[in-house]
């Protein structure tokens, strides 16, 4: 290696390959995803100078199995048969998953996976790049990354999780690093599983959980996985509290780990190696790029094991970007390509990881659901997986699903009956409040009714109206409607009658203050409502502005409170003589009552403020009023925000005990969404973010729960429900895109039956109409048939030779 500074070429014109880019190229780290990409670099332009720096020896890598997706897979088939070939011929291949729960196994087929020993697999590249004349240097820790940089014209870190090239160059990179709850401890066993096999066990100290998959004909991996407090008062922090020299396992944590699993290892022991608890720290990063130094693999980004992407993820990295640089012109626009193309695909990855984590950081919350439940509930935790694609890869496990949680097979979940209060809801579709802004007036408008008449036809099983104030100033902006006046509950009175002549689905309205979230203006394109100039005065928990540019509330006293409480009451009364079957009042949002309830919006010294029983005083008093003139039997639902997604917020603890109040002070349900209480919120926003809250209020109080927020198709509406994350899910800006979504839904699913009722002048077109070639039959090409796919594959290894 010449020790002359080089500068980076950026400027000079693509040679063969691509290599004017990157002529000269350091690799940190010899793992899987460094030796990929050196090996396809070099391969790509065999005039490329490579050299691999890697701290341990040739033979020290740690690690048991890696699993791989058919996506991946054909990647390198592509890129490099050689490898392709190398690594299939020592597969574990299977497509079952077992999920041992409960003292009992759920097998659901169909899946696909192929697995590795990790050290297999870095021998097969380490003979690669040896035959692609690599330079890999084992035992050599790389020279500072300062230096690298000037010698080379890349550099490429691939050193791992704890990354010293990210550490040093932390304020280009601008890491996030999020170290999780549960602590794991890496393992392998000489018992060979037949699938990948999910154990949840329950101890006195808590849950125990295992992720376990074969990887060899003679090996598994077998992860023990554990909460935090469990942990404790298992026994384990005693075992953990030393120091543990490089490469040393924690042995004693090994063997209990052995003990208390012994029933699913059959004798076969557990095998560490440097194996000790840890945590999980997913890894993110503003930037994978920084001169001419590139982050990839763990370095760049993590994502939990339990979707079993980490070696995935570095070898689609290294693939990427190789092919950058052969197709771009400079070593920056390279760079740029790489991680553009990259970086949308690893946070979707990243996303349905932090899914499936906290999925299993919560766990013991599930324990209380039958084996099938929860072994559909533990499938579909990610997201990735649904209900329609665990159908079309194992129908028959979905409807044992079906039938044991008192379906019927054929019937998708969406369009299940359900009881609430003593109104039946043919289908288990709600359309959330959704604003029109069309009511200058305060009365609902033409809109207003062709919307919800619109609506009603479409399907759903209950439809709400929406942003109703209880007095004038509780309007959001000036143009949402009101409910504070007989005038306007006549003209309410006359919309209900208007959409029963021509349906005779439930119709509810929901009713608000909004409080220091008034006065502002129709929202934009944005979906931000900017202040009115002049407004008009807010009242609120404490005087906090929303934001900067809001006005300022004043914190409302007790003599106004009343004043709320009673302004609340009458509206429900309007709305039970308009003839509405439900009623829902909005205790979220930042809106009045939602202020109380917020640690972040009150802060009061009064009975209204401090502790949450204080905090609960106003929204308890609210209800109270409601329920004893809203009539008894008809729904009574409360919307709350379970979550502010800002720090010093609604913890989870409060929101389950906000809810159990609500439900012994009379609602029927909750509605439970998440955020807008403060301007300076963080939701992590993606399909289904907030069901996880449903599902925590459900299991917690027994309350039925309505799902929603970022929930638009029917597969996801039926993972939801089948899982028991809600008993009812609201579809809103999708009913927006398509007021018929429910019926559409219906014709997707080949489902006909009372669930979705089509009105009779509509029924013509109540089947789904045929597209470009739908009347094309094809011929039949081949001489003999191929045999369907079996659903159910083992991994059944044939023994090794004596």
């Amino acid at each position: 290696m010449s020790g002359t500074p080089r500068p980076t070429p950026d400027g000079a014109p693509p040679g063969p390959g691509g290599t004017a880019t990157a002529r000269r190229i350091a690799v940190i780290g010899a793992g899987p995803g460094g030796l990929y990409f050196a090996a396809l670099a070099r391969q790509s332009a065999p005039g490329r100078e490579i050299t691999v720096f890697e701290r341990d020896g040739r033979e020290d890598g740690s690690g048991f199995g890696v699993v791989f997706s058919d996506e991946t897979l054909d990647g390198i088939a592509q890129a490099d048969p050689e490898v392709f070939a190398a690594i299939s011929a020592e597969f574990a291949r299977w497509s079952d998953i077992d999920i041992r729960y409960a003292g009992r196994v759920r097998t659901s087929g169909g899946h696909g996976f192929a697995a590795l020993d990790r050290n297999r697999l870095r021998a097969i590249l380490r003979r690669r790049c040896a035959e692609l004349a690599v330079d890999v240097r084992y035992r050599t820790p790389a020279p500072p990354v300062e230096r690298l940089a000037a010698e080379y014209d890349l550099v490429v870190a691939a050193d791992g999780i704890r990354s010293g090239t990210r550490a040093a160059y932390r304020e280009a990179f601008r890491p996030e690093l999020d170290e999780r709850h549960c602590r794991y401890i890496w393992l392998a066993t000489d018992k060979v599983f037949e699938a990948f096999t999910f154990i949840v066990e329950r101890f006195d100290f808590g849950v125990v959980q295992v992720h376990a998959y074969p990887y060899s004909a003679t090996r598994s991996t077998f992860i023990v996985e554990v909460a935090e407090e469990a942990w404790r008062r298992a026994g384990f922090e005693a075992f953990a509290a030393r120091e543990f020299a490089r490469g040393e396992s924690d042995r004693e944590s090994v063997r209990r780990c052995a003990d208390l699993l012994a029933g699913h290892l059959d004798g076969h022991r557990l095998i560490p190696d440097a194996s000790r608890w840890i945590r999980f720290t997913t890894v993110r990063n503003a930037s994978w790029r920084h001169r001419n130094v590139v982050l990839l693999g763990d370095a760049a980004h993590s994502a939990h094991f339990s979707i079993g992407s980490g070696t995935k993820l570095a070898l689609e990295d290294a693939l990427a970007l190789t092919a950058s640089l052969g197709e771009q012109p400079t070593l920056d626009e390279a760079l740029a390509a790489y991680e553009a193309e990259r970086r949308p695909v690893v946070e979707s990855t990243q996303r349905a990881a932090q899914a499936s984590l906290e999925w299993f950081e919560t766990v013991g919350r599930r324990t209380g659901q039958d084996v099938d439940q929860f072994a559909f509930n533990l499938l579909t935790r990610s997201r990735r997986v649904t209900y329609g694609n665990l159908r079309a890869r194992d129908a028959a496990f979905v409807d044992a699903v079906d039938t044991a949680v008192g379906g019927s097979p054929g019937v998708p979940p969406m369009f299940r009956p359900l009881k609430l209060g003593a109104l039946e809801l043919r289908n288990r579709v709600v359309v959330p409040p959704l604003a029109t802004f069309t009511s200058p007036d305060a009365l609902p408008s033409g809109f207003d009714r062709a919307q919800l008449t619109g609506h009603a036809l479409g399907g759903a099983g209950l439809v709400l109206a929406g942003m109703t104030a209880v007095s004038p100033a509780g309007r959001t902006t000036d143009r949402c409607p009101g409910l504070w006046t007989d005038h306007q509950g006549a003209a309410w009175r006359e919309l209900v009658r208007a959409v029963r002549a021509v349906s005779d689905t439930p119709l509810g309205i929901q009713l608000t203050h909004a409080g220091r979230r008034g006065a502002t203006a129709v929202p934009g394109p944005d979906g931000i409502g900017r202040p009115l100039p002049g407004g008009r005065p807010l009242l609120s928990a404490s005087a906090l502005r929303w934001d900067a540019d809001s006005p300022l509330p004043h914190e409302a006293d007790e003599a106004e409170l009343a004043a709320v409480t009673a302004d609340f009451a009458a509206a429900a009364g309007r709305a039970a003589r308009a003839g509405f079957d439900v009623l829902e009042l909005q205790f979220g949002h930042g809106h009045l009552v939602s202020s109380f309830l917020s640690p972040l919006t009150n802060r009061r010294t009064d009975r209204y403020g401090g502790p949450l029983a204080h905090r609960l005083r106003l929204p308890l008093e609210v209800l109270a009023a409601v329920r004893a003139v809203w009539p008894a039997g008809q729904p009574l639902l409360v919307r709350i925000s379970a979550c502010d997604w800002a720090p010093g917020g609604t913890t989870e603890a409060e929101a389950v005990a906000i809810c159990r109040a609500l439900a012994q002070a009379g609602a029927d349900a909750v509605d439970v969404s998440t955020g807008e209480v403060v301007a300076h919120q963080r939701p992590p926003y993606g399909r289904g973010y907030q069901t996880p809250f449903a599902e925590l209020v459900r299991t917690a109080t027994g309350l039925p729960t309505v799902a929603v927020g970022a929930i638009s198709g029917p597969d996801d509406a039926n993972s939801v429900l089948l899982a028991g994350r809600a008993d009812l899910v609201a579809v809103g800006r999708a009913q927006l895109y398509d007021p018929l979504w429910t019926l559409h839904a219906a014709a997707e699913l080949g489902y006909s039956g009372p669930g979705a009722r089509w009105p009779e002048p509509w029924r013509a077109g109540s089947r789904r109409p045929p597209g470009p070639g739908a009347d094309r039959v094809a011929p039949r090409l081949r001489l003999l048939r191929e045999p369907p796919a079996p659903v159910h594959r083992r991994w059944s290894p044939t023994p090794p030779e004596e």
